[in-house]
C-alpha cells in the first residue's frame, strides 16, 4: 500500500523488529570519534577546574582566607556561575560540544538541576520547580548518604577513621 510522504512522493509502509531497526538505525548514525570526544571532554573539564582554583586562589589573595576556608565559598560561587549559565542557555551549548567535560561534579549537578527547575516552572514553585527539581538531587543525595554511611562503617571496623 503506497501513500504520500510530506514532500509528495509516495513510500512503503514498513514493519520492523526492533533487532532490524537497531540495525537500520546504527547504519545511519553518524560517526563519533572517541579521541576528538575525549579530548573535548579533558579540555573543558580542566578549564572548570583551573577556573575553580583560580577563584580560590582570589579568595585566599584578596579576602585573605586560608586555603581550606576558602574551599566553600569557591565551591559555591561555581555553583552560582553554573546556575546563571544555564539560565541564559550557554551551559547546555557548552555542554552538548564538551559532552562529559561539563559533568565536573559541582557544576553538573548544578546544571541539572536548575535545567529540571527551569523546566518545570511553569507548574508552580511548589509542585512544578521544587518536586522536579529534587527528583535528581533526592537519588544524589540518598546515595551520597549511603556510601557516606558504609565509609563510616569501615573506618570503625578497621580503625582508620582518625584520632581516638
Amino acid at each position: 500500500m503506497s501513500t504520500s510522504s510530506a514532500g509528495g512522493r509516495p513510500y512503503k509502509k514498513m514493519s520492523m523488529s526492533p533487532k532490524e531497526y537497531q540495525a537500520f538505525a546504527k547504519q545511519r548514525e553518524p560517526s563519533r570519534s572517541i579521541f576528538k570526544n575525549c579530548i573535548k571532554a579533558f579540555v573543558v573539564g580542566g578549564a572548570i577546574c583551573v577556573l575553580g582554583e583560580f577563584i580560590q586562589q582570589l579568595y585566599i589573595h584578596l579576602a585573605g582566607m586560608d586555603p581550606k576556608a576558602a574551599s566553600n565559598p569557591t565551591v559555591a560561587t561555581l555553583i552560582f556561575l553554573s546556575v546563571i549559565l544555564t539560565s541564559l542557555g550557554v551551559y547546555d551549548k557548552i555542554a552538548q560540544w564538551a559532552g562529559a567535560g561539563t559533568a565536573v561534579p559541582v557544576t553538573g549537578f548544578a546544571n541539572s538541576m536548575c535545567s529540571a527547575a527551569l523546566e518545570h516552572r511553569a507548574e508552580g514553585l511548589v509542585l512544578g520547580v521544587g518536586a522536579n527539581m529534587f527528583k535528581l538531587a533526592g537519588s544524589v543525595i540518598v546515595y551520597g548518604t549511603v556510601a557516606a554511611f558504609f565509609v563510616g562503617i569501615g573506618h570503625l571496623i578497621f580503625g582508620t577513621g582518625g584520632a581516638h
